[in-house]
Order: structure tokens, then C-alpha cells, then sequence
């Protein structure tokens, strides 16, 4: 297993992180023996860092998490995450410290490695959204996080790169966050690269550069678009975090693109593990698994290393057509 620095932290993370989330959700419907089996392999193909949320499975994902890692006698770095209650706002340094403690609860922690805000970034609060200056004004998210990272409950704090692009890097560039959970993959890499004009999909432009700037590190997030790359079986947990696309439109670009680049170098998930693992600006690929064999397949792909460049270069063709489409 291969290592890459954790933005300006110190850390050292293995290049995949093994997700707890529901899509994959192997530590949430599975039993505790496919649980305990799942962590093991994990920890014994290298990876050191677990990455889970108090949304995933209405905590289940965290509660297991709580028991797995005592039992395994491991210590990997963990991550979780917190959503704001934009309807009732209030004391927002209260409301994170509130979620913090409930999650430490189900952990059975008295503190996490990374703390990160799960609500999207935009100009209007409302549902899931949270505003810039929310995140960054006085009493805010950020200065919440800071209280928590002064007493040592956590030690670094995160956000989720999703929402409105303006806002997303307006909150990256304040350069008070370690690390950000970036949309990427092969249908959508805008966030690392320049997309040709006839492209269709949400833009991120600029989200990695602008972590890259403040030495913030790139947790590349739904490699696999919630499953849409890696298999054509739908398993009615796919769920669409960006604007200007929908399943039926991942299905097509999935098909177009394995056509164009053919099946020679490795399995669908593989080859979209090895993609973003590509990109030097990523320090780590967040992993879902639904069955054991996922962490296999995944612990595979990493060894192959990143895409040949050849391959890279036809994915230009690919989204200069727009998977086919003009």
C-alpha cells in the first residue's frame, strides 16, 4: 500500500480510505461476521484510514464502527462527519459539539482524527444548504470546529466540496479547512482537470487547484458514481449528488467510455479506483464496498498503480464527445 501526505497535517494515509457509507454499505447490512471480515482485509491490505458519517445507515455505521475497531486491535485514523440543521440554525458551534458528542458516543471515542461539515456549500440556505457565511463568519461552522480542535476532541477539520462551485472554493481558499471530500471520477473529473466545451455534467472547476494552494488534502469522493461505473447492476441505493446529470445519464457515459477504452486493465471498479488515483493532486480515494470481494478488487487495483497514459489520453477523445453524444 502506497502513501501520499495528508495535505499540510502531517499524516500519512494510505491511498484508499475504506468508506462506512450506505451506497456501498457493507458495515451496515451485513453480519458482524461479514463486518469483522471487511475490517480485517481492509487493515491487512494496508489501508489506515476509515471514513464514515452519523447520516450513513441513521448512525448503524458509526455504532459498528464503535465495537469493529476496539475488537481488531488496530488503530487506523477515522473521520466522520456532521450535518447542520439549516431550518433551525441557532447556536451553530453548539449544534456541531451536540453532533460531535453523539457520534463520539457510537464510536466509543473521546475524539476523531477529522471532523467534517456534510452539508453542501451555496448562496441560500435551505435543506442541506449552507452558506459561506455560515461556514466562516463569526460563530460559525469553522470557528465551531476550531473550539472542538483547541480541547482535543478533534484533530483536523473537513468539509464536503459539494453544493454551489463560487461558494465551495470561496470556503476552500479561507484556508482554515485540512481537507476537503471532492466529487471525482470518471464521468466527472471537472474538479481536477479543463473539460471540453460539448462536456455535460455539474462543473467543480478549479476544487482541486484551489485545495492545492492552501495545502489542503483531496479526499476524492463517489469514484465509482454510487456504483453507476462499476457494475450495470442497480442496487436502489444510488443517489445523485450533482446537478445536470441522473442515473440513466451515468449509464450511458459508463457504457460509451468502457467501449472507447476497452476492458484489458482491470475490472469497471478497478479501472475507476486506478483513474483517480491517477491524478497527483488526490491524496486518497474514499471506497464503498458491498461484499468482501469489493475490498479485494480494491486492494488490487491500487497495486496496478495509476492508468497508463495512453488510456488517459483517450479519455480526452471520450469527453470531448461527450461519451458519444456529438
Amino acid at each position: 500500500m502506497k502513501h501520499r501526505a495528508f495535505g499540510r497535517t502531517g499524516l500519512e494515509v494510505s491511498e484508499i480510505v475504506f468508506g462506512g457509507g450506505a451506497v456501498g454499505g457493507i458495515i451496515i447490512r451485513k453480519d458482524d461476521a461479514i463486518k469483522r471480515e471487511a475490517i480485517r482485509r481492509a487493515l491487512a491490505g494496508g489501508i489506515n484510514w476509515i471514513d464514515t458519517a452519523a447520516q450513513y445507515g441513521e448512525g448503524k455505521s458509526e455504532e459498528a464502527l464503535g465495537w469493529l475497531l476496539p475488537e481488531s486491535g488496530a488503530t487506523p485514523y477515522l473521520s466522520t462527519k456532521f450535518n447542520l440543521d439549516v431550518a433551525n440554525p441557532g447556536d451553530i458551534p453548539a449544534q456541531i459539539e451536540q453532533r460531535l458528542m453523539q457520534s463520539l458516543g457510537r464510536l466509543k471515542r473521546s475524539s476523531v482524527d477529522l471532523l467534517q461539515l456534510h452539508n453542501r456549500i451555496g448562496a441560500t440556505p435551505g435543506e442541506r444548504v449552507v452558506t459561506v457565511e455560515q461556514v466562516l463568519g463569526s460563530n460559525g461552522v469553522a470557528e465551531g470546529l476550531e473550539r472542538l480542535r483547541a480541547r482535543g476532541l478533534i484533530r483536523h477539520m473537513g468539509i464536503t466540496a459539494l453544493g454551489e462551485t463560487p461558494a465551495v472554493l470561496e470556503v476552500i481558499r479561507s484556508g482554515r479547512f485540512d481537507s476537503a471530500q471532492v466529487y471525482y471520477n470518471l464521468l466527472n473529473p471537472s474538479a481536477g482537470r479543463d473539460m471540453p466545451p460539448a462536456w455535460t455534467g455539474q462543473s467543480f472547476a478549479g476544487i482541486i487547484a484551489a485545495c492545492h494552494a492552501q495545502d489542503m488534502a483531496v479526499m476524492a469522493i463517489r469514484i465509482f458514481a454510487a456504483g453507476v461505473i462499476a457494475t450495470d447492476e442497480r442496487h436502489g441505493r444510488e443517489s445523485i449528488l450533482t446537478s445536470d446529470t441522473s442515473v440513466a445519464e451515468d449509464e450511458r457515459k459508463a457504457r460509451a467510455l468502457f467501449a472507447a477504452i476497452g476492458t484489458e486493465h482491470g475490472t469497471r471498479a478497478q479501472v475507476a479506483l486506478r483513474f483517480a488515483l491517477s491524478h497527483p493532486g488526490i491524496t486518497c480515494a474514499v471506497i464503498g464496498s458491498a461484499e468482501l470481494q469489493h475490498v479485494d478488487e480494491a486492494l488490487r487495483a491500487q497495486a496496478l498503480g495509476p492508468l497508463p497514459a495512453a488510456v488517459l489520453a483517450r479519455l480526452d477523445d471520450v469527453y470531448a464527445s461527450d461519451f458519444g453524444r456529438v
